[in-house]
C-alpha cells in the first residue's frame, strides 16, 4: 500500500525578512457551515436551479438521443479510449502519489466546488484538479505530464481530477446535474483490507487498481471507504456521445454552466489554494 505523505504547516519568511505564519488553509477551504447548502443552492447557475426541477424531462430528452446505453453502469468497451488509461495507470498513479498526496496539494472538494459544500463528510473527500468544466488547470497539469498526455486524448473531456477519499468516509447519496456527462474512474490506490465500494442505483461496484469503471452519475449513488487506508482514483467526466436533438441541448446546457459565475468561482478557488500552498514551500 502506498502511504500518504502529509507535511505539517510551517512558518515562512516574507521578502522583507519579517516572520509570518503560513496562509490559513482552513480559512481558504471554506469548510461547510450551517447555511452552506442554502448559499450554494442560491449561487448555482439559473439553468441548473431550473433544470433541477425539470431533471426528468431533460434527462429523457438526452437519453433518447444517446449513442450508448443509458444504464447506471456502462461497458468500458463502448469507450475505446479507456484502454489508454489502463495502459498508463502505473505512471498516472506515480504522479498522483508524488504530487497530489503530498502536503496540502489536494484540498477538500468543498474548497473548490460550491456544489459539494452541503455533502456530509465532504472535507474527507479531497481533490487535485487537472481539468474543470472544460478548463485546464495549467499549474497542476505541468506537474503531471504523463497524466496530462493521456487525459487530453479523451474525446469530450470535461473534468479530470485525482479523487482522494480518507479512511472511514461515507459520501451519502447524491446525483450529477446532467445526463449529458458520463463519469469514468481509474483505480489508482484501492485498499485491500475492509471494504471500499460504491452504490450506483441498485448496483454495488468496487474498484480495482489499473481498471476503469464507467457509470452515469445522474443515478443516485453513494460511496463508502470502510478501511483504514486512503482510496485514490482518477475521476474523469466526459461528454456523452449523442445524436440530435439531445446533443444540441446538452451542448447548450454545458456552455451555460462553463461560463457561469458558479464555475468561475471554482476556478478561482483552485488558483487561490495553489498560490497558498506555494507560500508554504518558500
Amino acid at each position: 500500500m502506498i502511504a500518504e505523505q502529509v507535511v505539517e504547516p510551517r512558518t515562512w519568511q516574507r521578502s522583507t525578512g519579517a516572520k509570518a505564519t503560513t496562509p490559513d488553509l482552513n480559512v481558504i477551504s471554506g469548510a461547510p457551515s450551517a447555511g452552506a447548502a442554502m448559499k450554494a443552492e442560491g449561487n448555482r447557475p439559473l439553468i441548473i436551479r431550473v433544470g433541477k426541477h425539470l431533471r426528468g424531462l431533460f434527462d429523457r430528452l438526452i437519453a433518447g438521443s444517446s449513442l450508448v446505453p443509458n444504464d447506471p453502469v456502462l461497458d468500458m468497451r463502448d469507450f475505446a479510449w479507456t484502454q489508454g488509461l489502463r495502459d498508463h495507470w502505473q505512471a498516472i498513479r506515480a504522479e498522483a502519489t508524488a504530487v497530489a498526496l503530498v502536503g496540502h496539494a489536494a484540498p477538500s472538494l468543498a474548497t473548490i466546488s460550491p456544489d459539494h459544500r452541503s455533502i456530509a463528510e465532504v472535507n474527507k473527500w479531497r481533490s487535485f484538479f487537472l481539468w474543470g468544466y472544460g478548463y485546464p488547470i495549467d499549474d497542476n497539469l505541468a506537474r503531471c505530464p504523463r497524466t496530462k498526455a493521456v487525459i487530453e486524448a479523451i474525446p469530450g473531456l470535461n473534468s479530470a481530477f485525482f479523487s482522494i477519499l480518507a479512511p472511514g468516509t461515507h459520501i451519502p447519496a447524491h446525483r450529477g446535474v446532467t445526463k449529458g456527462l458520463i463519469t469514468c474512474h481509474l483505480g489508482l490506490i484501492v485498499p485491500r483490507e475492509g471494504d471500499v465500494r460504491m452504490r450506483v442505483d441498485d448496483r454495488i461496484v468496487r474498484w480495482s487498481e489499473g481498471q476503469t469503471l464507467v457509470f452515469d452519475d445522474t443515478y443516485d449513488h453513494e460511496v463508502w471507504n470502510d478501511t483504514q487506508s486512503t482510496r485514490v482514483v482518477l475521476l474523469i467526466q466526459f461528454e456523452r456521445p449523442l445524436r440530435q436533438p439531445g446533443k444540441w441541448f446538452a451542448d447548450l446546457f454545458l456552455g451555460f454552466v462553463k461560463r457561469s459565475a458558479f464555475v468561475q468561482e471554482a476556478r478561482d478557488n483552485v488558483a487561490k489554494w495553489n498560490a497558498a500552498v506555494k507560500q508554504l514551500d518558500v
